[in-house]
């Protein structure tokens, strides 16, 4: 299966990226929102990253041109149809990306491969609302995009042999360093995260420290690049919950149930960076 065009459904932080770096990767690459506002926003995001990577240093003039030259905008689907391999980075909502899967299904080429950059939801569950189950797997990116090695390659149980290792050698040909992640919520990285993150709110609920304590100690003592309550700000306290929530519905393990503080800090609103204040005022 060689990978020649490729579609982004999403064009937020997350699809923004990961169509930045398919397109700076040599491949010509289509990015779809749902409306011209959402991907006019989403297309000056990653104009403004590439210029502030020429600005830094990091980025030659040329390289940013020709990314921009491979890069596509659209709010159709039916600009997709010619594509190798889509990605969707939409909404963690099942019935939001059925919907998405179906309009693709309809329009695309029976060869092209889907992939989902979903962080928590069941990927042969995904698979198994397309037409395409064996041509169906998991590509979760992190965050940014353009600058994390990592990507997360999900194989569902109807996966081909075939279409994993599309997605695998894809993953490569972007420069990112794939690993192979197993179809339970929260993949790798998550499962072993969440519960570190959910623990550190839970002992700054008990008083084990203050919240400038508490990261400070894991940033110095451990070699952290931030403590895990900046990283819950930076992730998203209402994301982190969500996640949480779907963990604990599937494993029942009280490691993955959220704190209560948790909950009403999302409640109140307080979801960290993106909307002004979590654990910390921004």
């Amino acid at each position: 299966m060689q990978i020649k065009t490729v579609g982004v459904l999403g064009c937020g932080l997350m699809g923004g990226g990961i169509a930045q770096v398919s397109a700076a990767s040599g491949f010509k690459t289509i990015v779809r929102e749902v409306n011209q506002g959402a991907l006019d926003k989403g297309m000056a995001r990653i104009k403004r990253f590439l210029d502030d990577g020429v600005s830094k240093g990091k980025v030659t003039n040329e390289q940013r041109d020709t990314t921009l030259a491979n890069l596509t905008g659209t709010t159709q689907f039916g600009a997709m149809r010619d594509c190798d391999l889509i990605i969707e980075a939409i909404v963690e909502n099942v019935d939001e990306k059925v919907a998405a899967y179906t309009m693709l299904d309809a329009g695309v080429s029976e060869r092209t491969i889907f992939a989902s950059n979903t962080s928590s939801l069941c990927i042969t569950e995904l698979a198994a609302k397309t037409k395409r189950p064996d041509r169906f797997g998991g590509l979760h990116f992190f965050n940014p995009v353009p600058l994390m090695k990592l990507v997360e390659v999900v194989r569902a149980l109807t996966t081909s042999e075939e279409t994993y290792q599309a997605l695998f050698q894809f993953s490569q040909a972007l420069g990112k360093e794939p690993i192979t992640a197993p179809d339970k919520p929260g993949f790798i990285v998550n499962r072993l995260l969440v519960p570190y993150l959910l623990d550190a709110i839970r002992c700054y609920e008990r008083g084990l420290g203050t919240i400038e304590d508490i990261d400070k100690g894991m940033k110095l003592g451990c070699g952290y690049p931030m403590g895990p309550l900046t990283l819950l700000d930076f992730v998203g306290l209402d994301t982190t919950y969500y996640i949480a929530n779907i963990m604990f519905d599937e494993y029942k393990d009280a490691m993955f149930a959220a704190p209560p503080l948790l909950k009403r800090m999302v409640l109140a609103g307080k979801l960290g960076r993106k909307s002004g204040e979590g654990f910390y005022k921004y």
